[in-house]
């Protein structure tokens, strides 16, 4: 299923604005709010993994664990990487290594570095305005005042 996004997408990129569409956001509560913040940022990090070099599906969730608080569950990567495939950000082919088992490896497409350049920009800014947002009580302005 593709999503067709549309030149008129606003705010902070088309990224973003298709996991708004997708309802990705709804419900954050609490530590399900975190998951779903971390299942939004987490195509662009795989992208960003595969700017790098192509990689297999298990080498994926070895990096992005390795980062600390990305990866909720090792299942989540696998999903992913068939819509990013789905959606022409990143190609696989199967790759028979001399002593090794055959592995699916992923590449980032043209397209998936052009989204990942805008996410890269947009994010920047969504950044910068959450944490303004989300400062601590104790610094917002008027804070000291009754």
């Amino acid at each position: 299923m593709r999503t067709i996004i549309p030149d008129h997408a606003p705010g902070i990129g088309n990224m973003l604005w298709c996991l708004a569409r997708q309802d990705i956001m709804s419900g954050m509560g609490g530590s399900k709010g975190m998951t779903e913040l971390r299942r939004g940022v987490l195509g662009p990090c795989v992208l960003a993994l595969l700017e790098d070099r192509p990689r297999f599906g298990l080498e994926l969730v070895r990096d992005l664990s390795e980062e600390g608080s990305l990866l909720t569950s090792d299942g989540t990567v696998y999903p992913l990487l068939n819509r990013l495939r789905d959606s022409g950000l990143v190609i696989s082919e199967w790759r028979d290594e001399a002593g090794q088992r055959p592995r699916r490896y992923y590449a980032i497409t043209p397209a998936g570095r052009r989204v990942l350049a805008e996410f890269r920009s947009d994010w920047i800014e969504f950044a910068a305005s959450i944490a303004r947002v989300i400062r601590p009580a104790s610094r917002a302005p008027g804070a000291d005042q009754p």
